[in-house]
């Protein structure tokens, strides 16, 4: 059995310790877990030098995050990790619902073909993180990785921050004209503003162990709902690569979370799910089922993303899904906010749709946790009502909820879209989908790997691209990329014209656009309409 040996990374003297001139940093990251080393892959792509600052000097220990959604996996994908990810994960498809000892239904998340990237993974956080640290060393004059480099103090200013930190050398100031809060749900950055969350903290607490053991258990999400061998509460089994397991518990509000990770409470637990096999426990946990977030996440020249900004319940894989997801929104923002080729006004759109993502993912998570830890007899009892349905009926899977599944988090109607006035095809808000395509060239390609980074148009068809933009133009028909199988046009139309966002989103949909309509769509994606607008910053 392979287990994860974790590495140390080597701390560095900062310059600002060893007598370099004073300089101003574009962008300061707080935090090296996975959403701040994506932020920083992020604006590197796009040119923008960063500073990241982690307190610890090596990835996260334990699995913690490990369901990676599809969108996801584009994202990383788009950030140069996604192959690597999906190569070393294990994928999944079908999951399974039981009730005591009886399957209720089962489910397949993506029977559909023609996409490069699988429904979901599971892969450890701590490889994400190892991986994201390497694609950082393809950077070197653009990401500055500072480990056992620790925040303590920020100060902000009208036009950037000044933070204090402190390192194994001593302390030092660096100043940079913004900075992005990526360390978790304690957030230091958060408690050196005086913020905190509102929302929800539920009554109920769980386990979480990684076992490491030899088992044919099939690469599928396991849920069951009073299971026989962990009466009246719920629990979760998934496969992960290197013969390790997620297996977790419902323990009630009662639990002593010190005493349930006690060696001598958590073995039998197991003992009674995996059977006479030897295992090992490789980590474990214990956390309280929570749904909050901070009213706004940029504040200033500080900006929120991932558990600083906003914490869910785990079920459904919503936490790091939507952390990466934030990263997304927002690097080619930042980027062009710092390049000065957008107003500060565009950030207001990473508040709004982010913020809307936000909610939607604790909307999930809440309902997900109410059902799953019913209070009360008469909530148990519409509960077992709904499964024993759901056994012979489709229609009442839908009110069934082990954890509604991160999905890609639609903006139609927001600020920076601009509405279609006809129908068919994507409409404005949603994420372009992918699709194989033959390059004129006779290489297999996929039509996202075409796609991100920067504005493009995206043209189906006979569809004529506007001139004067200066934008790229990706044509798939006559003269372009061949829709292979296809995929394309059942996706996406015909004679259809698109612009795509840097983050893959569709921003405007056209027939036959004038020009002054295609510029008026490509100021407001890029937030001149949101700023003239006011929308909330």
């Amino acid at each position: 059995m392979g287990r994860y040996i974790h590495k140390r990374f080597a701390y560095r003297t900062p310059p600002e310790l060893s007598g370099a001139a004073a300089r101003r940093y574009p962008v300061v990251i707080i935090g090296a877990g996975p959403v701040g080393l994506a932020a920083a892959i992020d604006l590197a792509l796009h040119g923008v030098p960063v500073v990241v600052l982690d307190d610890s000097d090596r990835v996260s220990v334990g699995s913690r995050a490990i369901c990676w959604a599809k969108r996801t996996l584009e994202i990383f994908d788009r950030l140069g990790i996604g192959e690597r990810m999906v190569a070393k994960g294990v994928t999944w498809r079908v999951g399974r619902l039981f009730h005591g000892e009886r399957e209720v239904y089962s489910f397949d998340l993506l029977p559909e073909a023609g996409h490069k990237m699988p429904a979901f993974i599971n892969l450890q956080q701590y490889y994400v993180e190892e991986f994201l640290v390497e694609r950082c060393a393809d950077f070197p004059d653009l990401i500055d990785l500072r480990w056992n480099n620790r925040l303590v103090e920020l100060e902000r200013l009208d036009d950037g921050v000044i933070v204090s930190v402190e390192t194994p050398e001593g302390a030092y100031r660096i100043e940079a004209g913004w900075l992005v809060a990526c360390d978790g749900a304690r957030s230091r950055t958060r408690t050196l503003l005086g913020l905190d969350f509102t929302g929800r903290v539920f009554e109920e607490r769980f386990l979480i162990a990684d076992v490491e053991m030899k088992a044919d258990f099939p690469s599928e999400r396991w849920f069951w709902f009073e299971p026989p061998f962990h009466s009246g509460e719920s629990a979760l089994l998934h496969k992960q690569p290197d013969d390790i397991y997620r297996i977790d518990l419902q323990l009630g509000w009662d639990a002593d979370p010190e005493e349930e990770k006690k060696p001598e409470r958590v073995i039998p637990r197991i003992r009674a799910i995996v059977g006479a096999r030897p295992f090992e426990l490789d980590w474990m946990s214990v956390y309280t089922f929570q749904c909050r977030r901070l009213d706004k996440f940029v504040h200033g020249r500080v900006i929120f993303a991932g558990d600083s900004a906003h914490i869910v319940s785990p079920f459904g894989a919503r936490g790091g899904n939507g952390g990466i997801q934030d990263v997304d929104n927002l690097g080619w923002k930042l980027a062009a906010v710092v390049k000065g080729e957008a107003g500060a006004g565009l950030l207001a759109s990473y508040d709004e749709e982010r913020i809307f993502g936000a909610d939607e993912n604790i909307r999930h998570s809440a309902r997900s946790t109410n059902f799953m830890t019913p209070k009360g007899g008469t909530e148990r009892v519409f509960r077992r009502a709904v499964l024993d349905l759901a056994a012979r009926h489709v229609f009442a899977r839908r009110m069934v909820n082990s954890g509604r599944l991160s999905a890609p988090c639609s903006l139609a109607g927001l600020s920076l879209q601009t509405p279609a006035e006809v129908g068919g095809g994507v409409a404005p808000g949603q994420v372009c989908p992918d699709a194989p395509l033959l390059a004129p060239d006779g290489k297999n390609v996929f039509l996202l790997e075409l796609l991100g980074q920067t504005f493009k148009w995206l043209a189906l068809g006979q569809v004529a691209a506007p001139a004067g933009a200066g934008l790229p133009v990706v044509r798939i028909g006559e003269g372009g990329f061949a829709d292979r199988e296809g995929f394309a046009r059942a996706r996406l139309g015909w004679d259809v014209l698109y612009l795509v966002r840097p983050d893959q989103h569709v921003a405007a949909r056209f027939l036959a656009p004038a020009a002054a309509e295609a510029v008026a769509a490509l100021r407001r994606a890029r937030g001149f309409a949101a700023a003239a607008e006011g929308v909330a910053a």
